[in-house]
């Protein structure tokens, strides 16, 4: 049997620790982000939410015209084998994993799409403890500049980047981002930098509902899914950044952050209004991952 490694980086069918893996410089992502990725947590072997996010992956990869060389059910048995080459010893069992297709390569650069190349998948597998879904966050907020395809799990994500800098400079740990106006709404609240952003008020969940604005998380999806199933309300409409600042609590989740509560925006503070509501939600989450992720 073959040692585990540290962690895993994967390219077009060879694997290797990922500080040893190198790309071709004419992969198209190199020159246009040409592709789309998605992510989430493993615990025991076990890929939380799989099927979940492997729908969504190939839903935004169908958008983008990229055909993936793969079925559900083989892209699935790969990111299986993959985790479990991975030494989990030092954080209980859990990692971090990523997948990414790209539209291939192309020489020379031309934006057009390659008319024989084929899709190349990549893969990174790190082992990581779930992210603490207890503490609270502080967050920022800026306008939201980016493109109008924000359903997409494009890897063009320097907007993104630019915000989460800021957020980090500002001794944040998230940016919420909205649109000066939309839908009627002025500063329209969208999403984070790479999470979505919900709130809680009157005893009900409001979250902004699934369009080309926002990205359908899958994290989105199972705090709604338990929220039904706790008989607490669920609002899928659309929401002002005022509403949210006057919000009970102020929630963002990931595929690596189930339901974070934040602490100030801009250095206002806000929420702390429904401490025990926020609990049992994060306690029914918590207990599904760790269900579905029991040996």
């Amino acid at each position: 049997m073959c040692a585990l490694l540290k962690d895993l980086g994967y390219y077009d069918g060879k694997y290797d620790l990922i500080e040893n893996m190198t790309i071709p410089m004419n992969d198209r992502v190199s020159w246009f982000g040409d592709g789309v990725y998605d992510a989430t947590a493993t615990r025991n072997g076990i890929i939380y939410c799989a099927d979940d996010h492997i729908d969504r992956f190939y839903n935004s990869a169908a958008r983008v015209g990229i055909e993936i060389p793969y079925t559900k059910a083989e892209l699935k048995s790969l990111l299986e084998e993959l985790v479990l080459k991975v030494d989990t010893q030092n954080t209980d069992g859990e990692t971090f994993l990523y997948w990414q297709i790209t539209r291939g390569s192309d020489t020379p650069r031309n934006h057009v799409f390659p008319e024989n190349s084929k899709a190349k998948l990549w893969v990174t597998v790190t082992p990581r403890r779930l992210a603490d879904v207890y503490r609270r966050a502080k967050l920022i907020s800026r306008e939201d500049i980016r493109h109008y395809m924000c359903d997409i799990k494009t890897l063009c994500l320097l907007p993104n980047v630019l915000v989460s800098e800021q957020a980090k400079r500002a001794g944040a740990e998230e940016c919420i981002m909205y649109r000066k106006e939309a839908d009627g709404i002025k500063n329209r609240v969208t999403e984070g930098a790479h999470s979505n952003i919900h709130c809680i008020k009157d005893n009900k969940l409001y979250t902004a509902p699934l369009d080309n604005l926002v990205l359908p998380g899958i994290a989105r999806k199972n705090l709604i899914k338990l929220c039904s199933g706790l008989n607490i309300e669920v609002r899928e409409q659309a929401f002002s950044l005022e509403f949210l600042m006057d919000a009970d609590e102020i929630i963002l989740s990931s595929s690596s952050n189930f339901c974070i509560a934040a602490t100030h925006v801009d250095d206002i503070p806000v929420g702390g209004k429904a401490t025990a509501l926020l609990r049992k939600i994060q306690d029914a989450l918590l207990e599904d991952y760790l269900t579905h992720t029991q040996i």
